[in-house]
């Protein structure tokens, strides 16, 4: 680079105007700079766009305060802090680290029923998605009489009803720990690996049913109803894991595979006073059944079961009395495809209860009395319910989220029993989520939407009225004002005769003269979402890093995905994957027509069913698609689990059409364009086989493509600089091929 000096001649000029000419200058360069930061991978993982939240929130009794989970990055102590709802003045510190230093650094807390004692979680490890273990101690408030409950590394431990004991689980079999007499009872004795299971859940009930507790105290603390799984029928399954030994370990668990043997589930009854555990037997008789949930009444001898038949179709919902041993069946759902499971349940002080249903085509809230007889449909329209926050039995409330606003929305809602007077509380429209106080006086929303990062806020539940702000995150705005990112647009397209939600990032200088390249996102799985007006995710900052370097980023939520009532959610039932997939390939022909996209260069990429999905569309969409990337893909639904997968296409055995024709391993000769295929070797949960099998079908049709295993990561494929490492060969992959 060459430099050249002219000399010039010049009026004579006052030296403070050019003072102030070169600091203009300097201010509006720096301006201009500070304006036009750019995203960077390192940013994204490094903690630059974090938002702040409020951690392990616990509404106390009296329904007047709040608890959170608090650390002091000064002198790194742990506490529990009690706020006043009104003020938001600090009222007590239950406990701290700081002020005892026999309290263990803990992780998490729970309070006791009565609140007068705290369950502190210690030397937490993972087990699977849902699962721990750690070492936990219980103290009374104050922090005084800290008790280990057990020297080994428990899981679920669970307060009673009157905080003297704590029940948990640990080597597959149930106990209960005495807080006053440090006495341990054995309940169950015929726990082992791979074999029975008491108390907490098998893989797959962990991993398709959401929970992990089994076991339920009773409402006076004399009774814990438990499932029993007997997996010793199970197929297990196997991973190496390589580690920094010498010789590789072998992790080797059961899971049940499509049309495979699940467990041999058994309800269970334990009576404290006699030490006596029975088991329970129903009037009727299931053969291949799941039992998804239990839950006590308000009566304490009053267990609900759900039983649930294979197919998924039919919810049968029992009310056990294990007084009188006897069992009445007050409800059944079913469904032409399958019926999703909730935790909706709830029983009031009646022992009347509140139920939700996609019945009537759209999910809603319905009011039975013990009995099972319906006495209303609380909520109506269509529009689906989205979450249930619980009923003011004084005031005969229930306070519901739905999508009444829009289906990318959630607003919060309340509405009377009978189903009339209800009232919309929450007024941005957006994503509102709200914690109720325990008297259902106040509650605590989260706002945020595609622009504004979350706000907490105090709301009156009568009205919805903002009564004060708690916390922003308004720092995360300010300091984002540097990186001019663009808008995500929001709108709807007809695609294959429905309307489907879609936003699009263009870049911030977007000039429509131009034509640029097309980056397609999804997931596109049953009942999923990605197409919601919320606060970014991590995926959210790169779209936008690649937008800011000359990448057009689009997301379709096409047929099959949520809250868009139940005949769009499951008008893929018998044949997953095929719809998905044709809306991606016409959704990226409707994009490809428009003259600012070059529909040459059209990729696709997608994690998990969203991999499946990128997979199928890139072969199938040969002539539409440039690129895909599969991140933990689905290969072939024959490989993956019994109730996620039966759920949508029933067994192998009875609908082989419905796994093999849209599984690209029987059409890897379709590959014609670039491909990238990325697994982690640890992944409990979607198999590396999966990717595996997929490169053996691309290498024996002679097909290139580029993979990458991450070994002895998981599903997420994440921790220490691994997303780093992972989005850097994504972003290498699409600048190479895009």
């Amino acid at each position: 680079m060459s430099f050249f000096f002219f000399i010039i001649e010049a009026p004579i000029i006052n030296i403070m105007q050019v003072k102030t000419f070169f600091l203009s200058f300097f201010l509006l360069t720096a301006f201009a700079s500070a304006q036009n930061k750019v995203i960077t991978l390192e940013s994204i993982w490094d903690g630059t766009f974090s938002t702040r939240g409020i951690p392990s929130l616990h509404s106390m009794n009296d329904g007047k305060r709040y608890a959170t989970y608090n650390f002091n990055r000064t002198d790194r102590s742990i506490s529990v802090d009690v706020y006043d709802y009104q003020t938001n003045e600090k009222t007590e510190t239950v406990l701290s680290t700081s002020d005892n230093q026999n309290l263990p650094r803990f992780s998490n807390y729970t309070f006791s029923p009565d609140e007068s004692k705290l369950l502190l979680a210690s030397e937490v490890e993972p087990i699977y998605r849902r699962s721990s273990k750690g070492i936990y101690f219980v103290v009374d408030v104050g922090g005084k009489n800290l008790i280990q409950i057990s020297e080994n590394q428990i899981q679920e431990p669970t307060f009673s009803p009157d905080a003297t004991k704590v029940a948990y689980g640990f080597n597959n079999n149930l106990f209960v720990f005495d807080l006053s007499t440090k006495i341990t009872t054995q309940i169950t004795f015929d726990g082992q690996t791979n074999a029975i299971i008491n108390g907490i859940t098998d893989w797959v009930y962990e991993e398709e049913f959401s929970f992990v507790r089994a076991f339920e105290w009773n409402a006076d603390g004399s009774q814990i109803g438990y499932i029993k799984f007997d997996e010793s029928q199970v197929p297990e399954f196997s991973m190496d894991i390589y580690g920094q030994s010498l010789y590789p370990k072998q992790q080797v668990f059961k899971y049940p595979k499509a049309g495979e043997a699940n467990s041999l589930v058994s309800l269970h009854i334990y009576h404290l006073g006699n030490d006596i555990s029975e088991e329970v037997n129903l009037p009727q008789t299931y053969e291949d059944f799941y039992i998804p949930r239990i839950q006590w009444t308000q009566n304490k001898n009053k267990l609900s079961a759900q039983y649930m038949n294979r197919h998924q179709n039919k919810l049968d919902l029992w009310l056990i009395d294990t007084s009188s041993k006897t069992a009445e069946l007050v409800l059944t759902e079913t469904d032409a495809a399958y019926v999703d499971v909730t935790f909706d349940l709830s029983f009031l002080q009646d022992n009347s209860f509140i139920w939700t249903s996609e019945k009537d085509g759209f999910n809603h809230v319905y009011h039975y009395n013990e009995n099972g007889k319906l006495i209303y449909q609380v909520t109506s329209g269509n529009w689906d319910v989205t979450a249930l926050y619980g009923v003011d039995t004084a005031s005969k409330t229930l306070f519901y989220q739905s999508v009444e606003t829009g289906s990318i929305n959630r607003a919060v809602y309340r509405i009377s029993l009978d189903g009339k007077n209800k009232q919309l509380l929450t007024k941005s429209e957006g994503t509102n989520n709200a914690k109720f106080s325990a008297d259902f006086s106040y509650f605590i929303n989260t706002f945020s939407d595609a622009k504004t990062p979350p706000i907490f806020t105090l709301n009156d539940s009568k009205t919805g009225a903002v009564i004060r702000t708690i916390r922003d995150n308004e720092s995360l705005l300010d300091k984002l004002k540097d990186y001019n990112l663009a808008d995500k647009e929001f709108g709807t397209m007809e695609v294959n005769g429905h309307q489907v939600n879609m936003y699009i990032i263009k870049p911030k200088d977007f000039d429509s003269s131009k034509s640029y390249p097309l980056l397609m996102h999804q997931y596109s799985g049953p009942g999923s979402q990605n197409v919601s007006n919320q606060w970014n995710s991590s995926n959210d900052y790169w779209h936008q890093m690649l937008a800011q370097q000359g990448y057009i980023v689009a997301c379709i939520d096409g047929i099959g995905t949520g809250f868009k009532g139940a005949a769009f959610k499951k008008a893929t039932y018998l044949n997953l994957v095929q719809l998905e997939t044709e809306d991606q390939i016409e959704a990226a022909r409707q994009l490809g027509q428009r003259a600012y996209i070059d529909a040459s260069r059209i990729g696709i990429w997608g994690w998990s069913f969203g991999g499946h999905v990128s997979t199928n569309s890139l072969l199938k969409g040969n002539d539409v698609f440039k690129m895909a990337i599969a991140v933990a893909p689905v290969t072939s639904w024959r490989f993956y689990d019994t109730i996620y997968t039966e759920r949508y296409l029933r067994t192998p055995q009875e609908n082989p059409g419905g796994y093999d024709n849209n599984s690209p391993l029987n059409y890897p000769e379709m590959l014609k364009r670039s491909f990238l295929l990325v697994h982690g070797s640890g992944d409990d949960n979607v198999h590396v086989q999966n990717s595996t099998r997929m490169a053996a079908a691309l290498i024996a049709e002679n097909k290139p493509f580029d993979w990458a295993i991450y070994p002895d990561f998981n599903h997420g494929i994440y921790g220490g600089k691994t997303r780093l490492h992972l989005y850097t060969k994504l972003t290498k992959f699409i600048k190479s091929n895009l």
